[in-house]
């Protein structure tokens, strides 16, 4: 269908209007000398309006005279009357040519990268790499080498598990997908502490190599050190005074202990929302990378408003050097509500419990949950507490140095 409406575009077409009592002969009389008619519209009982090629417009003549019709040119569309137009405008003409000359060569180039997929890299660390190898912004995409690019990004980055290049118009895009590396560990040949990761009580200790420091019901805070790897030597002679008195370990061991989680979450009983008063404003803006100029913006006429931006796709699945945006601010007005006691404190019980959980270790035991209320001020505050029991211990290598 696409094709067709191409094709007669290049041909060029007129939209017509037939008007008479024999409408039905008339189209019976086209289709007997082949005269191809498309979006046949009836207006009313003694009037058509069509679309017909240029060619067959010059045939339906002597048909319309037989018939006694009277026929009207509504609108001519097409490549041909285009052309007709710059015959005698050919400074426009010339311009127009050369614009798109100009436009062109803004699409055959790189405007903008996006990196996608990238967590452990950044992507201005990615970008730098690709800078070096010349791969930048502005670069004429015909050149572009996606083999070479995803070689390049594979070598620098090993744990880049896999890299894919494309061009979409005036972007480069690069989809990556990194390697689930497993959290770093501390060899065990490395002489090492293990630390309290957060404050707790010890329950419970499981101390397979160095020494420990706790005991059940300590109070631990985050950074004491609750076994060392540091041991001191026995039975040390006066003749190897001058050896190290200390021997360093790889400390290793399970420290349980019990642990709290809380957080305050704070919500207004009397609530401002917003409201749109159906009143609105709009500019444009071209926007080339990432400079931006409005034309006839004026003062935003509304004390309190919210801003919208549509960008206007200018042809379907062809990304251009630059964007037309269109921005809309649309009035409102602050209106009061009070809010429902028992619904606010549901929702913040909810949504207070899903942030803990957030930093909760999976592998934890909860050992209670505790959830108060208070309300102040026209304030709503919900305190939720959550006791765990975890493994608190985290390992920290030793830089130690031999006393003088």
């Amino acid at each position: 269908m696409g094709i067709i409406k191409i094709w007669n575009y290049l041909n060029g077409y007129v939209i017509i209007k037939i008007e008479g009592l024999t409408l039905e002969r008339f189209l019976n009389l086209a289709a007997t000398k082949d005269i191809y008619l498309w979006d046949i519209k009836r207006i009313d009982y003694t009037l058509l309006e069509m679309k017909v090629s240029i060619e067959g417009f010059r045939e339906l003549r002597d048909i319309v005279k037989k018939i006694g019709c009277h026929i009207e040119i509504v609108e001519k569309k097409g490549l041909p009357f285009t052309f007709y137009k710059f015959k005698h405008r050919k400074m426009l003409g010339i311009g127009i040519f050369v614009f798109l000359i100009f436009f062109m060569y803004l699409s055959s180039i790189i405007w903008d990268i996006q990196i996608l997929g990238n967590e452990s890299a950044s992507t201005e660390d990615i970008l730098l790499v690709l800078e070096e190898k010349d791969i930048k912004t502005g670069i004429i995409k015909y050149k572009i080498d996606k083999d070479y690019i995803e070689e390049i990004l594979l070598k620098e980055f090993d744990y880049f598990s896999y890299v894919s290049v494309e061009t979409k118009g005036t972007k480069l895009i690069m989809e990556i997908k990194e390697q689930d590396l497993p959290p770093e560990q501390i060899d065990s040949s490395i002489p090492c502490n293990i630390i309290a990761k957060r404050k707790g009580v010890i329950l419970k200790t499981v101390v397979r190599n160095g020494n420990t420091l706790i005991r059940k019901g300590d109070v631990v805070e985050a950074g004491d050190i609750l076994v060392t790897g540091v041991i001191e030597k026995e039975d040390i002679v006066e003749e190897d005074l001058e050896q190290d008195k200390y021997v360093l370990v790889h400390a290793d061991g399970e420290i349980l202990a019990q642990t709290r989680y809380s957080i305050k979450i704070e919500e207004p009983i009397i609530k401002i929302i917003k409201e749109e008063t159906g009143r609105s404003v709009e500019f444009k803006e071209v926007k080339i990378g990432k400079k931006g100029f409005q034309f006839l913006k004026e003062e935003i006429p509304y004390e309190n408003y919210e801003e919208e931006i549509e960008e206007i796709q200018l042809f379907n699945k062809i990304n251009l050097p630059f964007k037309i945006l269109v921005h809309k601010y649309k009035e409102i007005e602050k209106v009061e509500v009070k809010q429902n006691i028992d619904f606010l404190k549901k929702s913040t019980h909810i949504r207070g419990v899903e942030e803990l959980n957030k930093e909760i270790p999976k592998e934890a035991n909860i050992q209670s949950k505790d959830v108060k209320y208070y309300m102040e001020e026209g304030m709503l505050s919900t305190y939720i507490t959550i006791e765990v029991v975890e493994d608190i211990g985290e390992k920290q290598i030793i830089n130690y140095t031999r006393e003088e």
